[in-house]
């Protein structure tokens, strides 16, 4: 299933991409797509695309996942994007915390935060929790899971490098993390270690990468985070990014305003935003 959240930002509705592309209307069945509804798909098992209500038009697309708990990080989880940004690639995963109220629709605008000189892209395969995970094997690690998206993990490269402390501070500004469209469950990912990525600025390839170059899978890094802390259902893993960031080039490349990003992940879906000045 491809399941979504559509309309109003703050009143997103709980919806599903059926065959053909039409959004189908799930509020009839489920609240919303969050921690309860994908900690138990039972209500999906025998459920009738073909009955449920098609929504017309073309409306907004939220956050593919309401209610997180979590928005955890990993950094330079493939070895080509550490290499670009002249780091060793790490013996164990970097986590970081990316702040929930960074979320926002798949398509809305990107807000480049008051001070910055350094926005940047990175387009991420995001990890949905969909149960309980701690202290799991790798083995079992992918049992814990609900499906995958698309994530933009927007970063200020200088409050994150050159302002002390930790990267989150550069991770966490207001729409620094479109999510979505849609939340792919994973019986639909037949390998998420082999899916093709790819982010364009104003039409312009910036990243064209893969899954496959991933330091720590997929697998890895839902058993790894489980041993320092719970996973709860609709907690996001946004899992790194290949190479081709703006800070990777030579002079660095960053976002402002009028520019428009698009980017996308086979099988999960693309996103599309336009960067635009805080006001």
């Amino acid at each position: 299933m491809k399941l979504l959240r559509y309309g109003p930002a703050g009143s997103e509705k709980p919806g599903l991409l059926d065959s053909a592309g039409q959004i189908r209307d799930l509020s009839g069945i489920i609240a919303d797509v969050g921690g309860d509804a994908i900690a138990d798909l039972g209500w999906a098992q025998n459920l009738d695309v073909a009955t449920l209500p098609v929504v017309g038009g073309s409306p907004r697309l939220g956050a593919c996942v309401a209610g997180t708990g979590k928005f955890i990080c990993i950094g330079l989880n493939y070895a080509d994007h550490a290499a670009e940004t002249g780091a060793t690639v790490p013996p164990e995963p970097v986590i970081f915390m990316k702040a929930t109220s960074a979320i926002v629709g798949p398509n809305d605008d990107v807000v480049i935060p008051r001070g910055s000189e350094a926005t940047d892209w990175e387009v991420e395969l995001g990890v949905v929790i969909g149960k309980k995970a701690k202290y799991v094997t790798e083995a079992d690690a992918l049992d814990h899971v609900a499906g995958y998206c698309v994530i933009n993990d927007v970063s200020e490269r200088d409050f994150q490098t050159k302002r002390s402390g930790q990267w989150t501070k550069g991770k966490s500004c207001d729409t620094f993390g479109p999510t979505g469209p849609w939340l792919v469950t994973k019986d639909e990912v037949a390998n998420p270690q082999a899916l093709k990525m790819w982010l364009t600025v104003n039409g312009l390839s910036k990243q064209d990468g893969s899954s496959k170059t991933m330091v720590y899978g997929v697998a890895h890094v839902v058993s790894y985070l489980s041993q320092f802390m719970t996973l709860h259902p609709g907690d996001i893993i946004s899992t790194g990014t290949p190479p081709g960031v703006g800070m990777g080039f030579k002079p660095p490349q960053y976002l402002k305003a009028g520019d428009v990003i698009e980017l996308g992940i086979e099988g999960l879906g693309t996103q599309k935003q336009t960067v635009v000045a805080d006001a």
